[in-house]
């Protein structure tokens, strides 16, 4: 069931359930955090309207920069005011920011520890139509390795604006990580959140496989642990919202109770959460482990529904991906 404790969308499974893009969560967070601080500026890379830092854009004008094609300068840009006071934000499609700009991101704000915060938007598949060009699938990866950096990954358009009200309250860099398609709004405004602590989401009676889950692909997580309900198959869904720092007390709880772990994120498989979930269980709570999201491929065109689908990330594969890690305890 449900973890009333979570105060989640009381309207999650009907047919109507309120859908809204993740990106919307970060214009309007951004919108509050610049409200609440006057040190906190934005960039953006030619993609003011796309990434939603329009509105922010439009209500303080003064404390906006369109850098242009330029995601490398922006980032170096970026760092100058974070060293300086200021509370950057930077915005581009996540396959150029942290895409193209890596090095910048790397030396100038992450080795200066500068206080600038990196939204990757339109990330992973999803992004449908667009191509496997602009799909960012690696960014996860690419992020949490570096040292000094945070990395967050939302669930929906509220807890998206709760991470960016949040990161501009946190000194040092931090990666937003949001995509351009619709999704279910899972939680709520009185849904808790606290930065680098995870949530669980739905605790059957008797849990056989914990389902940890990032992104907006927790919807389907959840609606999988419900009809696993009805199969007599008991789950816990565990939102990850932070990948970095990584809430492992929590992961290594869940799989010493449950036996078995199923990791779900629009992402490969490598190296994002599905690797910090394997790293941490190694050394603390051998289990075992399945995967879903890109397997070391890249995506493709097509409706985001059926991309989802083709590579493996639909409600049907995280049920059956829940049945493998318990036949194998």
């Amino acid at each position: 069931m449900l973890n009333p404790d979570a105060k989640l969308n009381p309207k999650l499974f009907d047919a109507d359930v309120e859908q809204k893009p993740t990106r919307d969560g970060y214009g309007d967070g951004l919108v509050i955090a610049g409200e609440k601080d006057p040190n906190v500026v934005a960039l953006c890379a030619d993609l003011t309207e796309s990434t939603r830092s329009e509105p922010f854009a439009k209500k303080f004008p003064d404390r906006f920069f369109e850098i242009g094609v330029a995601e490398q300068n922006m980032a170096t840009i970026a760092a100058g005011l974070g060293i300086s006071g200021k509370i950057p934000f930077i915005s581009s499609y996540a396959v150029f920011s942290p895409g193209r700009n890596y090095e910048q991101i790397r030396t100038t704000i992450a080795y200066n520890d500068a206080n600038v915060k990196i939204a990757g938007a339109h990330a992973g598949i999803s992004v449908g139509a667009d191509g496997a060009t602009h799909q960012a699938t690696e960014d996860i990866a690419i992020m949490r390795v570096i040292p000094n950096m945070r990395v967050v990954v939302p669930c929906d358009w509220i807890q998206t604006k709760k991470a960016t009200i949040v990161s501009a309250e946190l000194k040092g860099p931090v990666y937003l990580r949001f995509g351009r398609e619709k999704s279910p709004v899972v939680t709520t405004e009185e849904t808790p959140f606290v930065f680098g602590e995870t949530q669980v989401f739905w605790k059957s009676k008797k849990s056989e496989c914990a389902i940890v889950v990032c992104g907006m692909l927790t919807y389907a997580a959840l609606v999988a642990a419900r009809e696993l309900d009805s199969e007599g198959i008991g789950t816990m869904v565990i939102n990850c919202h932070t990948i970095k720092p990584f809430d492992y007390k929590t992961i290594v709880a869940a799989a010493k109770k449950c036996g078995a772990v199923v990791t779900v994120e629009e992402h490969q498989v490598h190296g994002g959460l599905g690797g910090v979930v394997a790293e941490t269980l190694a050394k603390h709570q051998p289990t075992p482990i399945e995967y879903i999201g890109l397997q070391d491929t890249f995506g493709e065109s097509g409706p985001p529904p059926a991309l989802l689908l083709k590579y493996g990330m639909g409600i049907k594969d995280i049920k059956e991906a829940v049945k493998r890690a318990i036949e194998r305890k």
